[in-house]
């Protein structure tokens, strides 16, 4: 119900999703493009942390690491979900003349936003990717309380996503 993952195939960009503090995501990103699966990462912004966007802090995070800048494409929109997040990054793949696309995400929210891209832009392919999360803690989300919190909020969110709201 929450885990949905593809094999990572080629495509035209990886798109990294916002929403994860720990740089997972980012990297997991930047692995895949340095494995040749596409030649440049989106970082989505979903959120501005003490005036800095997210897309900003997590291509610094990756570059810190080793990752080359010119391998990032930094995003400025302000989105407050993954259906608003999609509808954004949909329309950079569009304007780039993008027709694929590697979506990187956590691990548990990997069915979501696959429904919510393929629904939204069902003429685009994309493969979804997930990445481990620290809430997801190996798959044992119920031993912690951020993994319990978090779930909580996967399963609202995905109520939420089925019924439109």
């Amino acid at each position: 119900m929450f885990i949905k993952t593809d094999p990572p195939a080629q495509a035209d960009l990886i798109l990294v999703l916002g929403g994860d503090d720990h740089g997972a995501r980012i990297l997991k990103g930047a692995e895949l493009a340095r494995e040749g699966f596409a030649p440049i990462v989106v970082a989505s912004n979903g959120n501005y942390d003490y005036g800095r966007g997210e897309s900003s802090l997590a291509i610094d995070f990756a570059v810190q690491r080793g990752y080359p800048p010119e391998l990032f494409l930094r995003t400025d929109w302000r989105v407050d979900s993954t259906r608003e997040e999609a509808a954004a990054a949909i329309t950079l793949m569009r304007n780039r003349g993008a027709r694929s696309a590697i979506v990187v995400t956590s691990i548990w929210h990997t069915a979501r936003a696959r429904r919510v891209y393929r629904r939204q832009a069902p003429d685009l392919k994309f493969s979804v990717v997930g990445t481990e999360d620290v809430a997801w803690n190996n798959g044992k989300w119920w031993e912690t309380r951020r993994g319990r919190k978090s779930m909580f909020l996967e399963v609202l969110k995905t109520i939420a996503d089925y019924l439109e709201i």
